[in-house]
């Protein structure tokens, strides 16, 4: 089987080809030029593996949370190459992205959302399955939702930017945290796959965005509120 993936949703773009379990990947930190650059990125990842994207099998895609720009570039690039080539879709979570490449089987997962909020969701693998411990959530760092036990691996940009908040939220319960982590389409790829052996793939109108935040910015009342 052959996976072609792709997330936009932070500053970076990266894409992957994940084969029979085996995957290359190109990341860049491209600020805000996804959409210049994401269809060049993916025409060298495949013309390097000797590939067309007829040859694929499925696109997953990182679905968000994350920049709405950026999702929704990663949202209408997946539209438009399915339906080019005639292929299923899997959208994929961010931040069980972020879980799966961390490497480590109890993961808290925040990304910054911007208004001192986060993009947050806990999860846990057993038997190499992954099961979601609490839900994709927007929420404050100081009210991310609790999780049961101890051992937990804190990843996402929302541990960098909102790290004392969430350190005191989770004490006593973290064994670490990467604050640097992104999602990447390596992970997404890999999730994507598992998703695709299960039959789980859909068409490419369905490529849709998870947002959780339902506006962009707040209005200069809303901000002063705050």
């Amino acid at each position: 089987m052959r996976i072609l993936a792709l997330d936009t949703s932070t500053e970076y773009c990266s894409v992957a080809l994940w084969q029979d379990g085996a995957v290359v990947e190109r990341c860049e930190l491209v600020g805000q030029k996804h959409s210049e650059l994401l269809i060049a990125m993916l025409d060298a990842l495949l013309k390097d593996a000797g590939f067309r994207i007829k040859d694929m099998d499925g696109i997953a895609f990182g679905k968000g949370p994350g920049s709405f720009t950026g999702v929704r570039i990663a949202c209408g690039a997946t539209q438009g190459l399915a339906l080019g080539a005639n292929l299923p879709v899997v959208g994929v979570c961010t931040l069980q992205a972020l879980a799966e490449a961390s490497g480590k089987s109890r993961v808290i997962a925040a990304l910054d959302a911007r208004m001192n909020e986060i993009y947050h969701a806990a999860y846990e693998k057993r038997d190499e399955v992954w099961n979601t411990v609490c839900e994709p959530s927007l929420c404050k760092p100081e009210a991310a939702p609790q999780v049961p036990g101890e051992n937990w691996f804190g990843v996402g940009s929302g541990f960098a930017a909102h790290g004392a908040a969430l350190q005191a939220r989770y004490d006593g319960k973290l064994q670490g945290v990467d604050g640097a982590a992104i999602p990447q389409a390596a992970a997404i790829a890999a999730l994507g796959a598992a998703q695709f052996v299960l039959g789980h793939g859909v068409d490419a109108a369905e490529a849709l965005p998870l947002y959780l935040r339902d506006k962009v910015a707040l209005k200069t009342s809303e901000r002063e509120q705050r």
